[in-house]
């Protein structure tokens, strides 16, 4: 069993890391992304991703002062510890165990698109690079043409290596999108939380996305590697409707 997420813009190395640590599997391709960026004044930055002055100018001085990190140091630490967006508010690695975390690192795959994929202890340097951004490369138009079937191929091996098909899909679509069309013989899984709100069960993204990381840290603390198993997940008020589900798809409902 894989479970993937979607990384998180917020960032904090404020923390010392008492885990071991990993190395990305795909620096070279990390590499060449950073050599395209660093090539970009901030007003293209700004341009290309959307951003503020100020955030530009913060990306254009990570991209200048990036590189490819295999161990830890003041601005390269664990991924799971340092991403601190809405999913990983619900996930909160920081409170793991050991053992917990070593489990996570079997099983919890953040997609990025800087990183193609990361395991939990794999050190990253701060970025910014949303997969769905418009970067042209020698591979292509975009990130997901310049990633191509690297990061599929990376999912579906470890898949094999765990002798499992069960893929729980706890990403957003624009970053789920990078693993393209796959197999048949796949089991994707995709859990969906829905608040109830003016009179109707509704996806609200902000705590949709802290389901997702709540779901996977239950995962990750229950152990748990099958899909039966997760109908059982509760947490913050969150109940399995079966009404609503469908094989591939869990719907969690909450009434506050």
């Amino acid at each position: 069993m894989i479970i993937v997420l979607s990384p998180a813009k917020t960032l904090d190395y404020e923390f010392e890391s008492t885990h071991e640590y990993s190395v990305p599997a795909f620096l070279n391709q990390s590499s060449k992304l950073i050599g395209e960026l660093k090539e970009k004044e901030p007003k293209d930055i700004a341009s290309l991703m959307g951003l503020s002055d100020k955030l530009a100018t913060l990306n254009y001085d990570r991209y200048q002062s990036w590189s490819a990190s295999k161990k830890v140091s003041v601005d390269s630490k664990p991924s799971m510890l340092v991403f601190k967006g809405d999913v990983y508010q619900g996930l909160k690695a920081e409170d793991l165990s050991k053992s917990e975390m070593k489990f996570a690192q079997k099983h919890i795959r953040i997609l990025s698109g800087l990183y193609g994929i990361l395991r939990p202890l794999d050190v990253m340097k701060p970025y910014r690079l949303e997969m769905g951004t418009k970067l042209q490369t020698s591979q292509g138009k975009n990130l997901y043409e310049f990633w191509g079937n690297k990061v599929q191929k990376n999912v579906l091996d470890e898949l094999n290596n765990h002798k499992s098909d069960l893929l729980i899909n706890l990403a957003s679509k624009e970053y789920f999108t990078v693993l393209g069309k796959l197999p048949e013989d796949i089991n994707v899984v995709t859990p969906t939380f829905k608040d109830y709100k003016n009179g109707k069960y509704k996806i609200i993204s902000f705590y949709a996305k802290k389901a997702r990381g709540l779901m996977a840290r239950w995962i990750i603390q229950n152990k748990v590697s099958d899909f039966e198993s997760l109908s059982n997940f509760n947490l913050d008020g969150y109940k399995y409707s079966k009404a609503e589900s469908t094989a591939t798809m869990p719907v969690f409902l909450r009434k506050s």
